[in-house]
């Protein structure tokens, strides 16, 4: 059985194929199998979902097949991080006065 991966080691990978991503990445369960990956790059202007996870699969090949069980991806272009991110401090409500 191969060694469980690391955060770093799968930032690492998506890193090499995409350069100018920021990545997030969290094992979700401690057991170095199951992660969720917050990726934002340029590179993903113009691409559909699918065609984004791909890229992302893509980058980590074999470790997909051997070494992750499961991977929860986000991913978004800058754009749509800065627009998610101006969303949220929008949709803050004021807290009720008591």
């Amino acid at each position: 059985m191969p060694a469980p991966i690391t955060a770093a080691e799968i930032e690492s990978m998506i890193l090499t194929a995409l350069p100018n991503a920021r990545i997030q990445v969290h094992d979700t369960t401690g057991g170095g199998d199951h992660y969720e990956a917050l990726i934002v790059s340029p590179a993903f202007v113009g691409k559909t979902r699918v065609n984004r996870h791909r890229m992302i699969y893509g980058a980590l090949q074999d470790a997909m097949k051997e070494r992750i069980h499961a991977l929860a991806l986000i991913t978004m272009t800058p754009e749509e991080l800065h627009q998610e991110q101006a969303s949220q401090i929008v949709n803050i409500q004021p807290a009720k006065a008591h």
